[in-house]
């Protein structure tokens, strides 16, 4: 091989790389733009021309008429990337497109014309090897000139605003078609084709790259995203580079074994061993790990993340149930920057920011004022702030005073706020790491929201803890109520054994209803001091006989008047339910009618069967209710008309019913009286037995 075919071959094999990463970027980065198939195309026919001029002029093989038609193929895929910039050249559009535009129809003939006289001189016993006879130096020159024209098109048809990203497309596709035109009219003159100017050709074609690619990357209308995930890259490149080092370290093997002597196979063992320690090793490394991720989206990727991902785990992180959720948001917010540890600081009603959690780091003691300079640094700027930049240049931050014991944290390298509803609702604090990353305006305003969104998940918990002991001591409150207001009620009936005692002491009658009535007293006080040193320990329904739980009801209200009257009509009915709570309720109906009716007035309570229900009516001759009143204020807890009164009896009583599955209902003519109606399901089994019985 003479010096201008080495030359050559150098310059041809430029050419067929820098194509070849173009070929790449046109499938993958510039995948989704709406040229970058006709770019593809035409890379990929470059790069076949030039790696087949390469190695012939490497191995020197006689030159082949079969070159003319990988040079009218890499024009025609140029041209045709030409006219599609141009909207003249659709692939979508099929072959009727070249019947319509007479244009697109005569360029189509010409390089099929040519082709097919290319393919049968090819073709033809005895045909010439020269590169580029006369006839077809006048082509190629043709379409050089041709190919010159539609880059002058394309340049003067745009407007102004996308001639600043197509001028070096312009640049380099004219000045291929340029250097076509030079080297053919050299030949078509001279009668045969200039070694050092074909040789120098490749170069030129691959100096022409660069500046396709720089047009690309400006175009306004061809952004895209990579085709390719970020996850998928990733991995495709760890296998890739532990197969590089497996084949390496194989080879290496390869040679100890065959030049180790006796010791080559020991020798060959022992370091494919370490060898395969030492892969497992970098692969489970997080550094090696960290900086690959890093790599990857710097060198591969317009933005450094793949947000749809990385707010999926984000969310999916934080969203998790269970408890951890400070630390599982410290570690989300430091996977965003491939930082291996850091704690977290929450704003309390004290007054501080105090901390909280922390993860792959030891406890933190140190506390801030919220209303420092620094914390009101970050609620007014919402900024994070880069430690290792502020000891460089503290005058960036307002000179604001980091705190000591901050800054004290070893490799301490960035402070995220946790904003929420533009108040500073906490900190983070991030150590450096284990790959260098670039903190841009990207990566910041990813941190900013990150923060925020975990300042969100925080305080619903703290709400939701919040609400949960709220709840608590409502139910205790709600509790005390209602013990309250059964002791109001047992203190209202001995009450009036007093006033009762004084005039009926010599009656008989009367002292046995009295002694009867303090029994039933005593004995609901020491159900109430069971049920407060049970706590909150659940019911236990049982099947309770409704005539005799209204028979200890009445009993209580003996000494009231006007005395209750029972009437029973079907007896032996049976509900499940509480009995303590119940009687509750319906005593507590019974003395409202009680306390409703005037002494010459009459309550009577009536039991029936209804059905698969008990009804149980409690019907007085007192002052009655209006209908505004029933429907506003009956029900309402903690309203009621009596001086001494809770305002909770009649709630808790419709509530409890409801719970047993009943209903409670009431009507009331003012001056008239009140019936208060309830219904009951009967207890099945004993339901059954009544019937058996009737």
């Amino acid at each position: 091989m003479d010096m201008v075919s080495g030359i050559a071959s150098v310059s041809y094999a430029l050419a067929a790389l820098a194509y070849a990463l173009m070929l790449l970027l046109a499938l993958s980065r510039w995948r989704r733009r709406p040229h970058a198939a006709s770019l593809a195309l035409a890379c990929a026919l470059t790069l076949g021309w030039s790696a087949v001029i390469a190695w012939r002029e490497a191995w020197g093989a006689p030159a082949t008429p079969w070159l003319e038609v990988l040079e009218i193929g890499r024009d025609a895929g140029w041209t045709a990337f030409l006219l599609r910039l141009l909207g003249q050249f659709n692939p979508a559009a099929g072959w009727r497109q070249f019947i319509q535009r007479r244009g697109l129809g005569l360029v189509a003939g010409y390089y099929l014309v040519y082709l097919l006289a290319a393919i049968a001189a090819a073709c033809a016993p005895g045909a010439p090897a020269g590169l580029a006879p006369l006839p077809g130096a006048v082509a190629r020159a043709g379409l050089a000139v041709l190919g010159m024209m539609l880059v002058e098109q394309l340049y003067r048809n745009k407007p102004a605003p996308e001639r600043w990203a197509l001028k070096f497309a312009c640049i380099g596709i004219g000045g291929m078609f340029a250097y076509d035109f030079y080297l053919f009219s050299d030949a078509v003159l001279f009668r045969h084709v200039n070694a050092d100017i074909w040789a120098a050709r490749g170069l030129v074609n691959a100096l022409t790259a660069p500046l396709i690619a720089v047009s690309v990357a400006r175009h306004a209308t061809w952004t895209g995203q990579l085709a390719l995930s970020r996850r998928l890259l990733y991995h495709s490149a760890t296998l890739f580079g532990a197969a590089c080092y497996l084949l390496a370290m194989d080879l290496a093997g390869y040679y100890l074994r065959h030049f180790g002597g006796t010791w080559g196979a020991v020798m060959q063992a022992s370091f494919l061993f370490g060898a395969a320690a030492l892969l497992a090793g970098i692969l489970f490394s997080g550094t090696v790990r960290s900086w690959l991720k890093v790599f990857i989206s710097k060198h591969f990727y317009s933005y450094n993340y793949d947000y749809r991902e990385e707010w999926q785990r984000f969310t999916r992180m934080l969203s998790q149930q269970g408890p951890g959720l400070a630390e599982r948001s410290i570690q989300a917010i430091a996977e965003l920057v491939e930082s291996p540890a850091g704690a977290l600081w929450v704003r309390r009603e004290s007054g501080l920011c105090e901390p909280l959690a922390r993860w792959h780091l030891p406890a933190a003691t140190g506390c801030e004022p919220a209303g420092s300079d620094f914390c009101r640094f970050m609620e007014q700027r919402q900024w994070v702030v880069d430690l290792q930049e502020y000891e460089r240049a503290p005058a960036l931050y307002g000179m604001v005073r980091v705190p000591d014991w901050l800054r004290a944290f070893p490799r301490a390298w960035l402070v995220v706020p946790l904003i929420l509803q533009g108040r500073l609702f906490g900190f983070v604090l991030l150590l450096q790491p284990r790959s260098p990353v670039k903190l841009n305006w990207e990566v910041i305003d990813l941190l900013r929201i990150a923060g925020s969104q975990a300042a969100s998940y925080l305080a619903q918990q703290e709400a939701a803890a919040a609400l949960m002991l709220a709840r608590q001591f409502e139910s205790f409150n709600r509790m005390s109520t209602f013990v309250v207001h059964d002791l109001k009620n047992l203190v209202a009936q001995l009450g009036l054994l007093i006033p009762n005692a004084r005039k009926h002491r010599d009656n008989p009658e009367f002292q046995q209803d009295m002694l009867d009535t303090l029994t039933l007293s005593v004995q609901k006080m020491k159900l109430m001091l069971q049920k407060l040193s049970r706590g909150d320990a659940r019911e236990r329904p049982l099947a309770l006989q409704i005539d005799q739980l209204l028979g200890r009801a009445v009993a209580l209200t003996a000494a009231f008047e006007p005395a209750p009257l029972l009437a029973v009509e079907d007896a032996g009915l049976a509900v499940l339910a509480d009995g303590e709570r119940l009687e509750r309720v319906l005593g507590h109906l019974i003395q409202n009618a009680v306390e409703a009716t005037p002494r010459d007035g009459s309550v009577t309570i009536r039991q029936r069967r209804e059905g698969a229900s008990v009804r149980i009516e409690i019907i007085d001759s007192g002052v009655g209710m209006t209908a505004d009143f029933i429907r506003e204020r009956l029900y309402r807890p903690f309203d009621s008309t009596k001086s001494a009164g809770m305002g909770i009896g009649a709630f808790e009583s419709r509530e409890y019913i409801r719970e047993l599955g009943g209903v409670l209902e009431v009507s009331s003519v003012p001056g008239r009286g009140t019936t208060f109606a309830v219904t009951l399901p009967l207890h099945q089994q004993a339901g059954q037995r009544a019937e058996q019985a009737a």
